[in-house]
């Protein structure tokens, strides 16, 4: 796969970034996909973190620098989001779209094996695009996400219910820039998310025309027992419940949309090891280092050991 130049980032931003990343253009499933990476192949596997709406591959700065020695980490961006390529309707995004997508980018980076790490809508994404090729899989670390459809009785949070409103969803999502300028109170420390952070996630969505993808990507919750995700997210969750590696459940406990989930994932993925905590939603911003410990203690039953 060809490596193309990044989109520009202005200083301030740079200087968030971990020192030794590297950012490329990745050409994959017919879009073009911002990606940061650090390390080099080598013979562990290489670490996959894939962040959800509406965040991007900053969201794993802290944990990737954290798991930086000795190990090749990939941090992409989702179609829509970030840096990454941003179709203007609203419509392209469906969970098979953007796992098309993810799949086509581990195949033309040739990785071989990897350690999925996905948060929000990178954890179905990530396990849909795994599952077309299971073997790739070594290990997996879950955080605050969904691996599979809801249960029925299930209802909406506000914000995926306003999404679905024609009228009140496009000025909601793309003229007042929800829910990036509002990441703050879904944490368990307000603090976490602030100043220039929260600045470097309202970055990529700055221009009203680029802001389909949060939009896109709220209306793929599951609205009823009918949505089109559903059946996707089906095939997620057998991926999981067949899956018999290494993994662990790293959870913010204190998340107002997913933090009671942590039970019901553990049911679908019973070997992982679990660590909840008191963060909120974004908990890469508030825990890294039990994110990271996490990820070494599963690439190290991988049988490729990691520096402690």
């Amino acid at each position: 796969m060809q490596r193309l130049p990044a989109p520009p980032i202005p200083e301030w931003l740079s200087a968030l970034l971990p020192a030794q990343i590297r950012r490329f253009t990745a050409h994959a499933g017919g879009h073009d996909l911002h990606v940061m990476e650090l390390g080099r192949p080598g013979p562990r596997p290489s670490i996959v973190m894939l962040h959800g709406n509406p965040s991007w591959g900053f969201l794993y700065r802290k944990v990737a620098e954290l798991c930086a020695l000795d190990n090749h980490i990939i941090l992409p961006d989702l179609v829509g989001l970030g840096l990454s390529e941003k179709p203007p309707s609203a419509d392209w995004h469906t969970l098979e779209g953007h796992a098309q997508v993810i799949a086509a980018l581990l195949d033309g980076l040739d990785l071989g094996e990897v350690v999925f790490v996905g948060q929000d809508w990178g954890g179905p994404i990530g396990l849909l695009a795994l599952a077309q090729e299971p073997g790739r899989c070594a290990g997996l670390v879950l955080m605050n996400t969904v691996v599979g459809p809801p249960m029925p009785g299930f209802r909406p949070s506000a914000i995926h219910r306003i999404s679905q409103l024609p009228l009140v969803a496009e000025l909601a999502f793309r003229t007042l820039g929800l829910p990036q300028r509002m990441l703050n109170i879904l944490q368990g420390d307000r603090r976490s998310i602030r100043g220039a952070v929260a600045k470097a996630y309202r970055y990529p969505l700055r221009h009203r025309r680029d802001r389909s993808g949060p939009l896109g990507l709220a209306r793929m919750v599951p609205s009823s027992l009918y949505h089109p995700s559903m059946a996707a997210l089906e095939r997620s969750q057998q991926f999981v419940e067949d899956y018999r590696g290494p993994a662990a459940l790293v959870w913010g406990e204190r998340d107002p949309l997913l933090g009671r989930l942590l039970r019901r994932v553990h049911r679908s993925l019973p070997q992982a090891e679990v660590s909840a905590t008191s963060a909120g939603h974004f908990l890469q911003e508030e825990v890294p280092s039990e994110i990271a410990a996490a990820i070494r203690s599963v690439l190290a039953k991988t049988g490729k050991q990691t520096p402690a």
